[in-house]
């Protein structure tokens, strides 16, 4: 890793933790580590693919620890991560196919767009408490999943919010929600990983500086999603949606 010194070294422990309790518990911890990696010398297209490597990590944790405690809705989250994974396909290409100079440029129009996301509150859209899971149902599941899946795959950044803004058309609260956000943004993350490293674009040594720091943030804010509950974690996205949309405007 060639110009990182401990210094950066330790902004990006720092960062990924930060960002991993941020993306257990809601999402938008890659509006943080995006933009360090960036500010600490790396292209942004180079920067999108090396954030997965933490992303992975820390959802990785998550969703062991999540599973461990039997919050974790295993069918339902194994059927939206189908499209996820397909979606995140054509979306880690879409990325590998554009130069840095319009990759800037998307990314600025999705910070926008993400900005306008978060000002939705996804947190504050109640589930439909239902068992009966009609083809319609399933069918705007699938779209809007594959939709998710193409983004996390293009950007990643505020991936998160889509999920829980997604599960309001199951019957699920937050806690089996952050599980199932976190065991798809697992499965998607690990194929466009596979494609962005194939591709040259994963610088490794930052990637896993940003993971070890993501992991102990999944980690804790897993244990805070279990010890806490729905009522905490509605609080929290809020919290994070406003400030989310806040350092986006201010970018």
């Amino acid at each position: 890793m060639q110009g990182f010194s401990g210094l950066n070294i330790f902004l990006l422990v720092l960062g990924g933790g930060l960002a991993g309790f941020i993306n257990t518990l809601a999402g938008g911890g890659s509006f943080l580590t995006i933009p360090l990696l960036i500010f600490l010398g790396l292209p942004p297209t180079v920067a999108n693919a090396t954030n997965r490597v933490g992303v992975f990590l820390q959802s990785l944790t998550s969703t062991r620890q999540l599973h461990s405690h039997g919050v974790f809705p295993v069918r339902f989250s194994l059927m939206v991560a189908i499209p996820a994974v397909l979606g995140s396909v054509l979306g880690t290409y879409a990325a590998m196919m554009i130069s840095e100079a319009a990759f800037k440029k998307y990314l600025a129009v999705f910070m926008i767009l993400m900005t306008l996301v978060t000002f939705l509150n996804p947190a504050a859209l109640r589930p439909r408490p239902s068992a009966d899971y009609s083809f319609r149902r399933w069918a705007l599941l699938w779209l809007a999943f594959f939709g998710i899946g193409f983004y996390g795959g293009f950007i990643q950044a505020g991936v998160g919010f889509l999920i829980i803004a997604a599960m309001t058309l199951t019957g699920y609260d937050l806690v089996a929600g952050s599980a199932t956000k976190s065991f798809v943004i697992l499965l998607l993350t690990c194929v466009s990983l596979a494609i962005f490293w194939i591709g040259g674009k994963v610088q490794v040594a930052p990637g896993l500086a940003l993971g070890a720091g993501s992991m102990l943030g999944a980690f804790i804010g897993s244990h805070v999603t279990i010890t806490r509950g729905n009522a905490f974690i509605q609080k929290f996205v809020v919290a994070m949606v406003i400030l989310s949309a806040i350092l986006l405007l201010l970018k």
